[in-house]
């Protein structure tokens, strides 16, 4: 394309709108479906499947560790996997604001399209908007994701029981804190970088070993404290965490010691929890720490009957400390 900016006409529907679809998308998401060019996609789906769907708003929308094409295949495909599904369909919508370098454009979606494909997924369908400038902050991405569902029972956030594990597969806080630095011109000593990643081939392969684990979920926005609030709610049981073994990378904690932040509360994109019957926590556990994705996995805790719908943390001292939800939006635009 010889334009330097994304114009108006190319959400117009007519020859600009072909001409970057054509040019532009059709040459990054391959997928025999999305060639048709038909208003939806036929899809080949048997069985019950997982559906999700969520909005990419990121700022910055390039950072280190990922950006936000790559960010809307992962958010989207890893909250599909967290019920037990294999993903296989992608829909993509980008709502553009004019004046966007062609350049961000093409690397936005090139990144996303190596990431469907990374995920083996296919973008079979989707839809393009232009805003007016300054009526939109560079670009949004939305996705949904549909995928089969591979257990009997699907993980859910309800099924947490008394004297299940609860693991994590990996620090916390790293996208949260990259994003933050990023948006405030901030460095460290040690370098931060987002988490970013398709979780789906880990989780297939943990519940291929291990088809009846009670609760898969991925801790983005609002961070493990309020995703472990929200399954105990869910499950009606109590959750206690041991601080000692929660997983925070020392930049991290670093990081949120100099601003005043919790790592607990801020957001990941590509760890997941995991709880699951007691008796099957340390399998569990060599699973996920012989893939590069989930090598500083860890037990941090125990569903319990006591303190029904509420998360508790206990200290190295031995006091306990009470963990509720995210109050208001600690940082926004986070994904």
């Amino acid at each position: 394309m010889n334009d330097a900016k994304v114009l108006l006409d190319y959400g117009s529907g007519g020859r600009a709108s072909h001409r970057l679809i054509g040019e532009l998308l059709l040459r990054h998401f391959r997928s025999p479906e999305l060639a048709r060019l038909n208003d939806a996609a036929v899809l080949d789906l048997r069985g019950p499947v997982a559906v999700s769907t969520d909005s990419f708003t990121v700022d910055p929308i390039f950072f280190p560790g990922g950006d936000i094409g790559s960010l809307a295949v992962h958010g989207t495909v890893n909250d599909v996997a967290m019920l037990g599904a294999r993903p296989l369909y992608l829909t993509c919508a980008l709502i553009l604001e004019e004046g966007l370098p062609m350049a961000d454009l093409e690397r936005i979606v090139a990144s996303l399209g190596q990431a469907a494909d990374a995920a083996g997924v296919a973008v079979v369908t989707g839809d393009t908007k232009v805003m007016p400038r300054g009526q939109a902050d560079k670009i949004f991405i939305n996705t949904t994701g549909i995928g089969q569902i591979m257990v009997a029972t699907p993980p859910s956030g309800d099924r947490a029981r008394p004297g299940d594990a609860i693991l994590v597969s990996g620090s916390m806080g790293d996208h949260g804190l990259t994003i933050l630095s990023q948006r405030e011109g901030l460095a460290f000593d040690a370098p931060v970088e987002s988490d970013s990643a398709c979780l789906s081939h880990l989780i297939l392969k943990l519940l291929e070993a291990l088809p009846d684990i009670h609760v898969l979920r991925d801790p983005t926005r609002g961070g493990l404290a309020t995703t472990l609030n929200e399954i105990a709610g869910q499950s009606r049981a109590g959750c206690l965490i041991e601080e000692s073994s929660l997983p925070v990378k020392q930049a991290v904690k670093a990081g949120c010691s100099f601003l005043g932040l919790d790592p607990l509360y801020l957001a990941n994109e590509g760890k997941f929890i995991c709880i699951l019957p007691e008796a099957q926590a340390d399998a569990a556990l060599s699973i996920l720490r012989a893939d590069p994705l989930g090598k500083d996995a860890a037990r941090i805790g125990t569903v319990t009957a006591e303190n029904p719908g509420k998360v508790v943390m206990r200290t190295p001292l031995g006091g306990h400390r009470m963990l509720s939800m995210l109050e208001g939006e600690q940082l926004p635009r986070i994904c």
